[in-house]
């Protein structure tokens, strides 16, 4: 089985990040993993977006035309993904930034509140992890626990101590999943 999986939002939100640390959990958990960043020249602001494609055998390429999942951290994210996500295939909104319905009927829709949640939980850089936590639920790629065993492994040390609040985010994002993912119609 392969899964292939693009975040995708501005610079500054972690983007990348949230890519890494999925192609860490997959490859700590001995699966085949390509992990391929794409971002314009500025450092905040300016367009990123990362393929991450998680396997139980080889990969044959790191790009990807039609992903089945997408993680959307805005709204620019939305209009240019959406129409590539595969039939079938879920798409993970952050409903915080983004103001209109996904056009597709083809498609789960997942839609999390992910700045709000970062914010109750105190930390606004947390989105990233929110998102994580909800693209784990709704895929079911990985486990939470593969997610939050690979941010303790590769985090370094000097930022150890922010792993509670990630693990905290990992999983206010997939509750919000669980969430709406009930609330849809079989």
């Amino acid at each position: 089985m392969q899964t292939e999986i693009v975040i995708a939002g501005f610079g500054g939100q972690g983007v990348l990040f949230g890519g890494q640390v999925l192609a860490y959990a997959a490859m700590d958990s001995g699966k085949h993993v390509t992990w391929f960043p794409s971002y314009g020249p500025e450092m905040r602001g300016g367009t990123a977006n990362c393929t991450t494609i998680v396997a139980d055998e080889d990969i044959g390429s790191p790009t990807v035309r039609n992903p089945q999942a997408v993680v959307c951290m805005n709204l620019p994210s939305l209009d240019k993904y959406e129409p590539l996500v595969v039939k079938g295939g879920v798409l993970i909104l952050n409903r915080s930034l983004i103001d209109r319905s996904v056009k597709r009927t083809d498609l789960r829709v997942v839609e999390t509140p992910a700045n709000e949640i970062a914010e109750e939980l105190g930390d606004k850089r947390l989105v990233n992890a929110v998102m994580l936590g909800a693209l784990v639920e709704a895929t079911g790629v990985l486990p939470i626990q593969a997610v939050q065993q690979a941010l303790k492994n590769h985090l370094p040390a000097k930022h150890q101590k922010l792993l509670p609040a990630n693990f905290s985010a990992l999983e206010k994002g997939a509750e919000a999943a669980r969430h709406a993912l009930e609330a849809q119609p079989a």
